[in-house]
This record gives C-alpha cells, sequence and structure tokens, in this order.
C-alpha cells in the first residue's frame, strides 16, 4: 500500500510517501519503506491563482509517479499566524480537490492525531516528531526541510490507521 502525507502551504507544501509491507523483510523497518519526500514550492511573485494552479500541477506529478492508495492531509485544527490561516485554507483546498478528481482516499488528521500516533504523546515537539519519523523509517537522517518531515508524519500517522 503506497501512502502519500500532506502538510498544506502556499509557498511550500511538503509531500512525502511511503509503502506500507505486509510481510516486511528484517531491512525495512515497522512495515514502512520512505520512497520519497520534498516539498511542492510556489514562486511568491505569482498570483494566488497562479500558485494554486502550480501547485495543482506538482501534486498531479506525484500522484502519477507514486499512484498513492491513500492520502492524508492535515486538518487545520488552530493557527498561530491569522494573515496565513486562509492562503493555507485555499491551498488545502486544492490538495483535497486534486486528490477527489482521481479518487484517492482521504484521511484528515489533526496536529494532535499526527502527535499521539508518532510519539504517544499529544504536546510533543517538532524535534520530536521528525526524530521519531527519522527512527521509524529508518533513515539515516531527519528529513529536511520541516515541512516534508511533517507530511512523513502524516503518512505514518495514517498508516497506523489502517493496520
Amino acid at each position: 500500500m503506497i501512502i502519500l502525507g500532506l502538510d498544506p502551504g502556499t509557498a511550500s507544501t511538503g509531500y512525502g510517501v511511503v509503502e506500507k509491507i505486509r510481510n516486511p523483510k528484517s531491512e525495512i523497518r515497522n512495515g514502512l519503506r520512505c520512497l520519497e519526500y520534498g516539498c511542492l514550492e510556489t514562486p511568491k511573485h505569482k498570483t494566488a491563482g497562479e500558485r494554486f494552479v502550480l501547485l495543482e500541477k506538482a501534486l498531479l506529478r506525484v500522484l502519477e509517479e507514486h499512484k498513492p492508495d491513500v492520502a492524508a492531509v492535515e486538518r487545520l485544527f488552530f493557527f498561530k499566524n491569522l494573515k496565513t490561516v486562509m492562503p493555507v485554507s485555499e491551498a488545502r483546498g486544492v490538495l483535497l480537490l486534486a486528490l477527489a478528481r482521481k479518487k484517492i482516499p482521504t484521511i484528515e488528521l489533526s496536529p494532535l492525531q499526527v502527535k499521539m500516533a508518532i510519539t504517544g504523546y499529544g504536546r510533543a515537539d517538532k524535534k520530536q516528531i521528525q526524530g521519531m519519523v527519522k527512527e521509524i523509517l529508518g533513515l539515516k537522517e531527519i528529513p529536511k526541510p520541516d515541512d516534508a518531515a511533517d507530511a512523513l508524519a502524516l503518512a505514518i500517522a495514517s498508516s497506523a490507521r489502517d493496520a
């Protein structure tokens, strides 16, 4: 099973693709293998509409390459910066629409749900989450940038729900 995690943003949307192996070999930790991660970036000088078109195109490339069975998208639960909540919500809408058009089942997870699934502690900080993502996936280093690590955490948390 291929799981895509998405951490929505306007300038940078993190994505992480993991494969859940039913009968893992010893070299695959926790039955999960990291296939790819990174960020879908949009130029700041573009209009909001142009950025959303670019975001959709970038996501469609990832979907075409990895053909995920399910996607996990971060649910906006609360936001510290009110100036960014609307654009991030709009970018999230673009992601959800593209996934729906491709008929990819989507799981929406709050940051609290992700933290609980990854560390067992709902108040875990970013460094704790990133460290656990590295360990769970057997990576040599913590995934960078932060948005990509968050997206991998979403994919991992989603895989636990499927268990």
